[in-house]
C-alpha cells in the first residue's frame, strides 16, 4: 500500500518497561505487555544463544536460568520475572574463557549440530551450582526435559561428568585457547 498508513486489524498490547538482570548487566526496556520471555531475550536483549524450538515447552531449547532455577523461556511471560536475574547461555562464560560446563561440551562431543546444546548448558549448570558429585542417574534426571537428536545422550552425560570433576577441583581445566602457547610449527610448515 503506497502512500497508506497500515491499520493492524488486531488490537496491539501496550508497551511498557521490562527490567531485569540478564548475564549480569540491568535491561531496561520496552516490550510488549503480553510478550514471552524467549522474545524479549532475543529480539530486545540480544542474546541470541536463547533458541526457539518447539514453542510448545517439549524440547529445552530455550532454556534459562531465573533466579539461579532454569525454566523455559517459551513458556515464561517477560513480565512475571520481572526484576529477576536470568542467566543465558552467554553468562555461563567468563568473558573470552569457556566455562568448565562448555568446554567440556566441546570436548566429549556433547554438542553435535549445536542447536539443543545451549538448554542443556544451563539445565547442566544449574544441575552442578546445586550437586558437585551428580550419578548419571542424577544428570539423566537433570535432562530429560531436554530433546537431542544427534548425541545419543551418552556424550552429553560424560560432558557433565567432566565438568563435575573439574568444578570439584579433581582434574585441571584446559588451557583457555586464548592464552599464549607454542608455536605448532617453530621452523615454519616445511
Amino acid at each position: 500500500m503506497v502512500g497508506e498508513e497500515h491499520v493492524s486489524m488486531l488490537p496491539q498490547a501496550p508497551t511498557k518497561i521490562w527490567k531485569a538482570e540478564v548475564n549480569g548487566r540491568q535491561n531496561e526496556i520496552l516490550a510488549p505487555s503480553n510478550a514471552i520471555l524467549l522474545d524479549v531475550l532475543r529480539d530486545k536483549v540480544g542474546t541470541l544463544g536463547v533458541k526457539r524450538g518447539c514453542d510448545m515447552g517439549t524440547c529445552g531449547c530455550c532454556t534459562v536460568m531465573i533466579d539461579g532455577v532454569p525454566r523455559l523461556s517459551c513458556l515464561t511471560m517477560a513480565f512475571e520475572v520481572q526484576d529477576s536475574k536470568i542467566t543465558t547461555v552467554e553468562g555461563l562464560s567468563e568473558g573470552a574463557h569457556l566455562a568448565p560446563i562448555q568446554q567440556c561440551f566441546a570436548e566429549h562431543g556433547g554438542s553435535q549440530c549445536g542447536f539443543c546444546t545451549p538448554g542443556f548448558l544451563i539445565v547442566s549448570q544449574a544441575l552442578l551450582n546445586e550437586n558437585k558429585s551428580p550419578t548419571d542417574q542424577e544428570v539423566s534426571c537433570a535432562i530429560e526435559g531436554n530433546l537431542c537428536r544427534c548425541t545419543g545422550y551418552q556424550q552429553i552425560i560424560e560432558s557433565i561428568q567432566a565438568a563435575a570433576a573439574i568444578n570439584r577441583g579433581d582434574v585441571e581445566p584446559a588451557k583457555p585457547a586464548s592464552e599464549a602457547h607454542s608455536n605448532p610449527h617453530p621452523s615454519g610448515p616445511n
